[in-house]
């Protein structure tokens, strides 16, 4: 076996801890029951008319209880006697291809048998509008063609949450997938080409020409806490979204996971995927974001991360890899190039494109990022270990770390790591 730095034939991984880190724990129980409750609101309910046709947009990320929330959404439309189908909302993901884009629902459990409603996807946009970007560019804004020519409304069904490459009052939610999400691979495109340093500005002012066109009257808009479980679902009239978004927003930091300490000098992600961030793994966890460095992370100091695999619900797309040091030969091989790079191109963001180096297996990816931390020995550095960014309730530590860990507040070291999640389904 050929040796890729002296001394990484020897280095073995060290014994590492399970640690549970506690977050704020408000959630929602029953879901069907909120979002039922939500429609029987006197301001939303009075925008949903009999014999009315709703397309109810939905996204491509990993959402807790989405098939429950979309279906009870579906049903409380029916009751109102209102016909429903479900669209996509996803930009480019999919590989920008309709089947590509049903197969990324079907992939989350969104079908016509478990939602109660047909799925109508299609890539064709029509326009709808345009604004002025800070760059002094026109940008035009288009809407899914389905969408705009066989509803009377669209009802995006979204989470809300910091953005992986952007701050701002409004970032990853309603204004995003109005426009984004639901412009389809031409509309997404075109915002994109206006870069992300625009976005904090660009975002919430198509958002509102999006809103005012009247085809959108309301959002079921979701927060979740640490624990991936929902906290908050709000039906917001369209009046009213740009600024409850941005309250939900800083309910959304304040309620999101994120890793407690202050030191790590490797950080092992199991999987990475577009279900689970728009790039990947989520910036505000590690810091690193479609730009570069995260503006004003307060998270820790992270100096090499290491990733193992894709998820299985990302089909292949590694868009955001680049944020990663080392890769495994495993992750190279499943990386599906058109995916990957259409939305890689799609987004601008070209270093999220760039392959990191890629090595045999899991010890070596690791021990070798170990040994390229500067000023400290591979044996001795501070590594952390999660399955994704989405699941920081429960993590692993080497044992270099638990003098750290027993002075990090909501940080309870349990017993030695067996290698499985006890939180995670494994």
């Amino acid at each position: 076996m050929h040796e890729y730095l002296p001394g990484l034939t020897e280095l073995q991984l060290p014994k590492m801890f399970r640690v549970r880190q506690q977050f704020d724990p408000q959630r929602i129980d029953d879901v069907v029951s909120a979002v039922h409750a939500q429609f029987e609101r006197p301001e939303i309910a009075q925008r949903l008319k009999p014999d009315m046709t709703i397309a109810l947009g939905v996204g491509s990320r990993g959402i807790a209880n989405i098939v429950d929330i979309v279906r009870a959404a579906v049903d409380v439309l029916k009751q109102r006697n209102i016909k429903v189908f479900i669209i996509p909302c996803m930009g480019s993901h999919g590989g920008a291809t309709a089947q590509g884009q049903a197969d990324v629902l079907d992939h989350l459990g969104i079908n016509e048998d478990s939602v109660g409603a047909p799925i109508r996807s299609s890539m064709d946009a029509v326009e709808i509008g345009e604004v002025t970007s800070t760059h002094g560019n026109q940008v035009k804004l288009y809407m899914d063609a389905i969408a705009c020519e066989e509803a009377e409304g669209v009802i995006p069904i979204n989470r809300i949450k910091p953005h992986t490459g952007f701050k701002g009052d409004v970032e990853s939610g309603i204004c995003k997938m109005i426009t984004i999400g639901l412009g389809k691979h031409i509309g997404c495109a075109r915002l994109h080409r206006e870069g992300m340093t625009v976005f904090d500005h660009l975002i919430p002012t198509a958002g509102k020409a999006v809103l005012d066109t009247g085809r959108v009257p309301l959002a079921l808009a979701l927060v979740e806490n640490g624990y991936e479980h929902p906290a908050v679902i709000e039906a917001v009239i369209a009046e009213k979204v740009i600024e409850r978004e941005r309250d939900l927003l800083a309910v959304a930091k304040d309620r999101m996971a994120k890793l407690l300490m202050s030191r790590i000098d490797v950080l092992v992600i199991e999987e990475v995927g577009k279900n689970i961030s728009g790039v990947g793994m989520d910036a505000n966890v590690t810091g690193r974001g479609e730009l570069g460095p995260m503006p004003f992370f307060q998270g820790p100091d992270i100096k090499r991360i290491v990733v193992l695999d894709l998820s299985s619900n990302t089909y292949g797309n590694a868009h955001g890899i680049g944020n990663a040091d080392i890769i495994t030969q495993k992750l190279f091989d499943q990386i599906d190039k058109t995916n990957t790079w259409t939305n890689t191109l799609t987004a601008g963001s070209l270093g999220c494109g760039q392959l990191p180096v890629a090595l045999p297996d899991d010890r070596q990816a690791i021990m070798a990022a170990a040994a390229c931390v500067f000023g400290v020995p591979a044996e001795k550095a501070h590594i952390v270990r999660i399955k994704n960014t989405l699941c920081l309730t429960e993590i692993a530590v080497s044992e270099s770390m638990l003098t750290a860990i027993e002075n990090t507040d909501n940080c309870e070291l349990q017993d030695e790591w067996d290698g499985k999640w006890h939180d995670h389904g494994d």
